[in-house]
């Protein structure tokens, strides 16, 4: 995995990201991203490359693999993982924030 500045900036929802910009914004090459989706941790796993757009939850997903995978030294299954447990936990605090069980 190349170590290259990460890109930031605001992604509104309603825009997407190409695979390249997607790749630049996590500062890794776009075969990294093509693994993760082509194993299924990244995206829906799309075989159509040219047609491939990314969302800002699927920056913050892309993101987040490849932090896992760079500090901790873990393998793409095991990040992935980690990744759906984090985002399994913001979906219940966002649910129970709604429902005024849990505040800020």
């Amino acid at each position: 995995m190349a170590h290259q500045p990460i890109v930031s900036g605001e992604l509104i929802d309603e825009a997407t990201l190409s695979l390249e910009d997607l790749a630049r914004a996590c500062a890794v090459d776009t075969e990294w991203v093509i693994e993760r989706i082509e194993s299924g941790l990244l995206a829906d796993g799309s075989p159509y490359v040219a047609s491939w757009r990314f969302t800002s939850r699927d920056l913050t997903r892309a993101r987040r693999l490849c932090r896992l995978e760079r500090d901790f030294e873990a393998v793409p299954e095991l990040a992935a993982l980690a990744t759906d447990l984090i985002e399994e936990n913001q979906r219940l605090r966002e649910r129970l924030r709604a429902s005024g069980l849990l505040e800020d």
